[in-house]
């Protein structure tokens, strides 16, 4: 067993945690308190060739492995939790269905431009009656000539107000239930299409958060993506990679949660002495720390199985779970050891809160998962 990250994977982890550290830790605030979207460091991070980073170079990707795209995850997300989201949608739900299933001509139409950050890339799976129950998808497509007539609606989708195109669900034969959901690329500029990006959300404000609306928009028939009435089984796995990125940003929230109350600790004097003396803050770090460890553990074998073309729907589903449920105890612990400056937006232990509470919830609720993992048991 060889838990040594490679030269590569090594270097590219420190260029992006330098890069947080020095453009996005200092703007996090900001972007927490205004909503405004980074786009300004999402443009740096095209620069960077950060944008298609675990995709060939051939489709103007770093060509990267997926070990490595976590790793930069979980530092983007520890210095902003908004960034975070922003580059993982972009890249494990709007990037990775055309990479997966696209023809050669979509690769080089529609990858290759997310790869080289001209655009950011969004996937419409969600809708108002479809959540855990992807199967329970209302948005049809239907053929009439060459072109897919749309009609219906999604929810919570990220990155769509920055997007020139969605990889959208929609079922093209009613008759089959979730074996008729089939995946379609729409450009955003079509008639009849609109996102509309109004919510008001508990964290990830800097994250955009859209709804979006079809009403007889067509979009050419070759606009498919991989085969017809496959786009269940074509989402599950887009979504088994997406759950290890998701932990990876699990991580790095629950590290910035970590960095920050270690600071505090051996700052903070009460009682003659700095409160990293208490074995009860002491013990609260530890475990911390010990749980941090444990989730970058999963979420690494998880992406090296994954690399290496081996089965890992069950380490994604539990990487996922523990990670995420971690991050939001990590937050919380992290605000008990602030005391009632914790609190206080003054600190950012209270984003880090309001930001990990999502990560039990997009991509897969931790109950899903849990049936996930049951399911992989032979239950």
């Amino acid at each position: 067993m060889d838990f040594y990250l490679t030269k590569d994977q090594k270097m590219i982890r420190d260029v992006v945690r330098d890069f947080a550290e020095q453009e996005i830790v200092p703007r996090a605030s900001e972007i927490d308190k205004s909503g405004q979207f980074p786009l300004d460091i999402v443009n740096k991070m095209a620069e960077m060739d950060l944008m298609g980073l675990p995709f060939p170079e051939e489709y103007g990707g770093a060509g990267a492995d997926y070990t490595s795209y976590c790793l930069a995850v979980e530092e983007i997300t520890r210095g902003c939790g908004s960034t975070g989201l922003t580059y993982e949608a972009h890249i494990s739900l709007g990037c990775m269905p055309i990479f997966l299933f696209g023809t050669e001509e979509q690769k080089k139409e529609y990858l290759a431009p997310l790869c080289r950050g001209e655009c950011l890339g969004s996937f419409g799976l969600t809708e108002p009656e479809a959540g855990s129950d992807a199967g329970g998808t209302k948005t049809t497509a239907e053929l009439d000539g060459d072109e897919w007539v749309i009609n219906g609606s999604k929810c919570f989708i990220t990155n769509a107000s920055y997007a020139k195109y969605v990889t959208i669900t929609a079922l093209t034969d009613k008759t089959k239930g979730k074996k008729g959901i089939t995946a379609v690329i729409v450009p955003t500029d079509t008639a009849g299409f609109t996102i509309r990006a109004g919510y008001e959300k508990m964290g990830l404000h800097g994250s955009n958060t859209t709804e979006l609306f079809f009403d007889n928009v067509r979009v050419p028939k070759n606009n498919l993506v991989g085969k017809i009435n496959e786009g269940f089984k074509q989402f599950l796995k887009v979504l088994d990679g997406g759950r290890i990125a998701i932990a990876a940003m699990a991580v790095g929230l629950a590290q910035a949660s970590l960095d920050a109350s270690v600071k505090y600790a051996q700052e903070r004097v009460q009682f003659g002495r700095s409160i990293s003396k208490f074995q009860a803050i002491q013990f609260k770090l530890a475990d911390m720390a010990t749980n941090i460890e444990l989730a970058r553990l999963i979420y690494l074998k998880a992406a090296w199985l994954k690399d290496h073309d081996q089965p890992y729907s069950k380490e994604a589903a539990m990487a996922k779970l523990f990670a995420s449920e971690m991050a939001t105890r990590a937050a919380l612990e992290a605000i008990q050891i602030h005391g009632g400056y914790g609190y206080m937006r003054e600190f950012p232990v209270e984003r880090y809160m309001r930001d990990a509470k999502l990560l039990e919830i997009g991509e897969g609720t931790s109950e899903v998962q849990r049936l996930v993992i049951a399911r992989q048991l032979g239950c």
